[in-house]
């Protein structure tokens, strides 16, 4: 096993040079002398043959390799470095293997770190860190949120394609590692970088964004899809009308959907109709719980359409949720609703949540002016024990 050496303090050319030898000697088609054209020249080739490194030693020693190779790069004027980046980034999303994804993933995020926060290059070594993540199932650990990512480029914003761009590789990346909910805010923040204007273009972006949204068996909330511009372009298509039905109806009008347009349904939106029948019962049941506090079980069981036998099931789903705060009655045959979330935020929830705050405050005078009360009997009796 070759054992390279540690050349840190040597000069950058130096440097180099020992890399090229210790590649030579893994039997890389590179020379061991320095290159005339200076140092640039050399990483280039370096950067060329880094990846006979993957075929040997452990992954101690090609961290350190790879790392060698960043501490040069990263000194090289950013204008001069850009094809070395970029082509440095190419070798290592393409190394084989968890352990040595692992590896490289640990490489480009020192690289990364190490540009400076107002270089555009950061963008694209970021792009890539996402490819090696979804290699090696460790998204969560260069992926914090939409706000995160926002506030990480805000010194030297992408451009909107370049955003774009990220947001689709995002997207794919996060439903390939089960964080279809994460999945969901980065399509949303995708399609929310479209202008009015442009806002026609992105058909596929759309019908994408619904389409996950609605296959996702933990996406209840699907009313703020409605408010984006590209999404408000598909009105009048069948995929728009089958999200309204997951936004405002109830299980009845999916049902009938489903009779009218089976086709599309499963075969092209490729969506799973029992999975569909689970979340509209869910959906049903939030909406019946908004203007019935109090729900017996045979309303339940009509409601939804299930058996007798499954309405406490079904309920004890329902609670797993969240979704909804209820106590289930299992000797009355009925359920307590105490708080449920809305499927729909409009003018009438707004009316309903001033009305809820302005009885707080009018709550919290009349316990305010209690207490001043309190204090003042209180005062008027220690002045009267002196």
């Amino acid at each position: 096993m070759q054992v390279p050496a540690v050349f840190m303090d040597l000069p950058l050319e130096d440097q180099a040079q020992e890399l090229r030898v210790y590649f030579k000697s893994l039997g890389a088609e590179i020379s061991e002398e320095k290159s005339p054209r200076g140092i640039e020249d050399d990483l280039h080739k370096i950067i060329g043959v880094c990846d006979a490194c993957f075929k040997e030693g452990n992954e101690t020693e090609i961290e350190t390799i790879l790392n060698d190779i960043v501490s040069i790069m990263v000194l090289i004027p950013i204008e001069r470095a850009e094809n070395l980046i970029l082509a440095f980034c190419e070798k290592l999303t393409k190394a084989p293997g968890q352990k040595l994804g692992v590896v490289c993933l640990k490489a480009l995020w020192l690289l990364f770190q190490s540009l400076d926060e107002k270089s555009p290059m950061r963008y694209h070594v970021y792009y890539h860190l996402v490819q090696i993540s979804r290699n090696v199932d460790q998204v969560k650990a260069v992926y914090g949120g939409v706000d995160q990512l926002k506030a990480q480029f805000a010194p030297c914003p992408p451009s909107n394609e370049q955003m774009q761009k990220l947001y689709r590789l995002l997207h794919e990346v996060l439903l390939s590692c089960k964080q279809s909910e994460q999945a969901a805010a980065v399509m949303v923040a995708l399609l929310g970088t479209y202008t009015a204007e442009s806002a026609s273009a992105p058909r596929e972006d759309a019908q994408r964004c619904i389409l996950a949204a609605l296959a996702d068996p933990n996406t209840f909330l699907l009313d703020p899809l409605l408010a984006l511009k590209p999404v408000r372009f598909l009105e009048g298509e069948l995929i728009h009308d089958l999200l309204l039905v997951f936004v405002q109806e109830k299980l009845p009008a999916y049902l009938q959907f489903y009779k009218n347009h089976k086709e599309f349904v499963e075969h092209i939106l490729g969506l799973n109709h029992e999975q569909n029948i689970k979340k509209m019962r869910l959906l049903t049941f939030m909406q019946l719980a908004e203007t019935n506090p109090e729900m017996s079980f045979d309303t339940i069981q009509s409601e939804l359409q299930i058996e007798e036998n499954e309405v406490e099931s079904f309920i004890i789903d329902v609670l797993k949720t969240k979704l909804v705060r209820a106590r289930m009655d299992q000797a009355g045959h009925k359920v307590l609703v105490s708080s449920t979330m809305h499927r729909t935020f409009g003018r009438a929830q707004w009316t309903q949540l001033r009305d809820l705050l302005a009885a707080w405050k009018t709550n919290l005078s009349a316990v305010q002016e209690g207490m001043k009360t309190v204090a003042a009997a209180q005062i008027e009796l220690a002045a009267k024990t002196k």
